[in-house]
């Protein structure tokens, strides 16, 4: 075991381990006192938050001013990534735009970071996040890691590595259907199939320009405007995305109704006009505010 601490006193701003894992973002972490969801506050207490990452066990946790880790390598520089740590958060705030609900949102979160998740384990996971509640999402994913994942001993417990692309590409429709997946099986099923053959990959969509890195996205099975936006958003570091879900539909009916446009491309543009650059940063606060009963 390789054991480090960043200070957080050390980052350009705040940090919020609870907020950043448990908004919505990602569907990778698991809170290992089974309270995922389930409790708000105090940064997540001294819960232990754990991912797999290239088959290497990290897990992090934020007490006293420090955020600690533990994994299988040296997982310093890893975390700060996964986490959003070296993001300028007070640059990103101070350029946001959006009124009395985009400052309440920061105020109430202030620290959250955008993760950056593996493109293929974001991609499927948020295939499956498709009207769907959070904890049947997770369910999902524990599904597919324990089917299909390396599983790693680490610490005394065992861990299960996300599927390879190769590893859901054989599993049969069937199978998948048997794990939960519903409907979403095929889409499953296909879009690593497109990845394992090298016919549609992250290739094709990292550093293309931001609105056609979203339509490249789309040719992924099962993946519309909106879940190649939280892809993008939350595994390939583009800042622009605004997926627009229930909750950021209703922020537009309340308080932005000149940027409902009628159609997802423009709704998009307008509100990425609104909220400024990094939009889909101001995007995430204003999502989990929402989400969590701000008004």
């Amino acid at each position: 075991m390789q054991t480090g601490s960043i200070p957080l006193e050390s980052l350009s701003a705040a940090f919020d381990l609870q907020s950043t894992l448990e908004s919505g973002q990602t569907y990778l972490w698991t809170r290992e006192d089974g309270e995922m969801y389930e409790t708000a506050g105090a940064y997540g207490g001294d819960a232990w938050y754990a991912t797999v990452i290239d088959e290497n066990v990290v897990r992090v946790r934020q007490t006293d001013g420090v955020l600690a880790w533990e994994s299988t390598t040296d997982a310093d520089a890893l975390v700060r990534s996964l986490l959003g740590l070296d993001d300028d958060l007070t640059a990103i705030r101070e350029n946001a735009r959006g009124g009395r609900l985009v400052a309440d949102a920061y105020d109430e979160y202030w620290g959250m970071r955008i993760v950056d998740d593996p493109f293929f384990d974001c991609l499927i996971s948020f295939i499956c996040s498709a009207q769907m509640r959070v904890e049947r999402i997770f369910g999902m994913q524990e599904a597919l890691r324990e089917a299909y994942g390396e599983r790693i001993e680490f610490d005394g417990r065992t861990y299960h590595a996300f599927p390879t692309p190769a590893a859901l590409a054989a599993a049969t429709e069937a199978e998948l259907r048997d794990l939960g997946l519903g409907y979403r099986a095929p889409y499953v099923q296909r879009t690593a199939e497109l990845v394992a053959s090298g016919e549609l990959t992250e290739d094709d969509v990292r550093g293309l320009d931001y609105e056609d890195a979203r339509d490249a996205a789309t040719g992924f099975v099962g993946v519309g405007d909106k879940v190649a936006d939280c892809v993008l958003l939350f595994s390939l570091g583009y800042r622009e995305p605004i997926p627009l879900d229930t909750w950021i539909r209703t922020a537009i009916e309340d308080y932005y109704p000149d940027c409902a446009k009628g159609n997802y491309g423009e709704t998009s543009r307008a509100l990425r006009e609104q909220f400024g650059p990094n939009a889909g940063y101001t995007q995430t606060y204003v999502f989990h505010y929402l989400r969590n009963g701000g008004d």
